[in-house]
């Protein structure tokens, strides 16, 4: 409607290109004072004259197009309202005449590489991995709906010194017993206990820095201990990405690369980009204010650095990509910036869609985590603790409630997932349980109720005409209604290129909210056939974007709750 507006106005208004009046046009503040607004404080420059009459001479040309009900005068501003019978039928068609609504083909033919999650193997999956993890998924969503082909990698930290250190730990303080019984805590607490010892007795860092050195050369005993290290925490990391949800198309984490990084260096060698500093190999990148990239120690072992840009180069051969997202925490952005500049000066044209996706941190009230002293929080129990709340408040409130184990798993789980996204996630995030599991505030409970809420005004009513008389939903509930449906797809396309899924988050509280109020304020189980059916199928169309816009989050709905 906004478009045609445009086009009608173009039609009486010279010197200003369509997308220059579409920038002008506001929606008004009050639904009485019409559904857009043309400001001609700008035209008053060109034509000389005041706003007010610019805006009536306006008013006396333009034709009235079937589309507007009235075009008012309202100071220096011409108000246009859109008749509303025929705004309600061109919404309600548009969403019947899709077969995915909100998205579009945009991506057909083109992949996505998305790299998130990522843990460090033989460490426990905390609440820091849930962040990228959440958002990894939700950003492979949404772009999933737009038609792109992702890949959704988990390049798993799997090599580098910290197994070096673990090794040591392991043969120092460790038992095969007691790994095989307790998994990943024991190998966190040997972890712990190594780096507490290495403040008494550094030689310890030289003893596991050699450890690391036998991985990368091939040693049997060194890789043999490593692999049944890498097996026992994917299992563990399994259990958790079981309960989200969530999979991956790949697992190739650092390791992956060890037999490609010697190509890479050669490479950057040959391309003179290779400096030798303090026995270390570097590429210099002063001239763009950052410090060197670090390629080899000088023990000759690879670095993070080494095994990105090899993983970078791997995957564009392999996928061909069309943009590599890497969601990691902010305080790696410098790490990001460094090595994408150098596969920038390798002379690839294709860095420009090597993109970081940066978040904030997350905490329990105490705190930004630390996996190095064991202060962490592990995300299995609080995907558990959220569960049980759950069930608490199910048994309290409707205890009758039918599934109740599947329902308080979709609701606790579901809650996690949009306390994450809600807010930009730039921002950190505090798990605050009082906020988190409210039925009442913008909350992912409070969204999913809105869904069951819907679902149990369908049951009711029972089987319905479609046949819809859209002069019926003229009223301000309806019409604000619709306008949350009309713009799904607006929000899904600027969450996209935002790579922001708290877009997403935040419309599907909006359309909650304005679904609530037209059930409050338009009775729909009435006893007048046309009014009961016309409202059913506006809430089947409302429930159906809302289970879309949270599947987009990673949750699931509940029908009953």
């Amino acid at each position: 409607m906004k478009n045609k507006v445009v086009d009608l106005l173009s039609q009486y208004i010279d010197g200003f290109e369509k997308a220059e009046l579409e920038s002008i046009i506001e929606i008004p503040p009050k639904p009485e004072m019409g559904d857009f607004a043309f400001p001609c404080f700008k035209l008053a420059k060109v034509y000389h004259k005041a706003p007010p009459l610019i805006a009536k001479e306006l008013s006396e040309k333009i034709e009235q197009p079937d589309f507007l009900s009235e075009i008012r005068v309202m100071g220096g501003y011409l108000n246009f309202f859109v008749d509303k019978s025929q705004y309600a039928k061109k919404i309600v068609d548009n969403y019947l005449n899709s077969d995915n609504y909100g998205g579009s083909d945009e991506g057909s033919g083109k992949t996505i590489c998305i790299d998130y999650s990522s843990p460090n193997v033989a460490k426990n999956f905390h609440v820091g991995h849930l962040r990228t993890t959440i958002i990894g998924n939700s950003i492979y969503k949404i772009y999933e709906k737009l038609g792109y082909h992702v890949e959704r990698i988990n390049h798993l930290g799997d090599w580098g010194t910290q197994f070096g250190k673990l090794i040591v730990a392991y043969k120092r303080w460790g038992s095969k017993e007691a790994v095989e019984t307790n998994g990943i805590s024991e190998l966190m607490s040997i972890y712990v206990k190594f780096h507490d010892e290495a403040e008494k007795e550094p030689s310890l860092n030289d003893e596991a820095r050699a450890w690391f050195t036998k991985m990368e050369h091939g040693d049997e005993e060194a890789l043999s201990i490593w692999k049944w290290f890498r097996d026992i925490s994917l299992k563990e990391f399994l259990r958790v990405y079981d309960m989200l949800g969530i999979e991956f198309d790949s697992y190739a984490g650092e390791s992956f690369y060890n037999d490609k990084m010697a190509a890479v260096i050669e490479e950057l060698k040959d391309k003179g980009l290779i400096t030798v500093s303090d026995g270390a190999q570097i590429v210099n990148l002063d001239e763009y204010n950052m410090p060197p990239c670090l390629i080899t120690k000088k023990d000759g072992s690879s670095l993070y650095a080494t095994r990105d840009i090899s993983a970078a180069l791997y995957r564009k051969k392999t996928y061909d990509f069309s943009k590599c997202i890497y969601v990691t925490g902010l305080e790696q952005k410098l790490h990001f910036a460094q090595w994408f500049k150098v596969i920038e000066l390798m002379g690839y044209d294709w860095y420009k869609d090597l993109i970081h996706v940066p978040y904030g941190l997350v905490s329990l009230k105490g705190g930004k985590l630390s996996t190095r002293h064991g202060n962490v929080i592990y995300a299995e129990d609080i995907l558990k603790e959220s569960i049980q709340k759950i069930e608490s408040i199910i048994e309290e409130k409707n205890p009758e409630l039918p599934d109740k184990e599947t329902v308080a798993k979709q609701v606790g789980i579901g809650a996690i997932l949009f306390n994450t996204l809600y807010n930009q996630r730039i921002k950190d995030v505090v798990f605050d349980w009082e906020k988190i599991l409210n039925f009442d505030g913008e909350t992912g409970p409070y969204v999913q109720y809105t869904y069951a809420r819907a679902a149990s005004v369908l049951r009711k009513i029972g089987d319905y005409d479609t046949t819809i008389d859209y002069s019926l939903l003229t009223d301000e509930a309806s019409m604000a209604l619709l306008k949350e449906i009309e713009r799904y797809s607006a929000v899904v396309k600027d969450a996209a290129d935002k790579l922001e899924p708290s877009i997403i988050a935040r419309y599907a509280v909006d359309l909650a909210q304005s679904f609530n109020k037209f059930y409050h304020d338009c009775q729909i189980n009435v006893e007048d056939t046309n009014i009961k059916y016309t409202r059913a199928n506006i809430v089947a169309i409302t429930k159906s974007i809302l289970k879309d816009a949270l599947g987009l989050l990673g949750m699931t709905c509940p029908e009953q709750m």
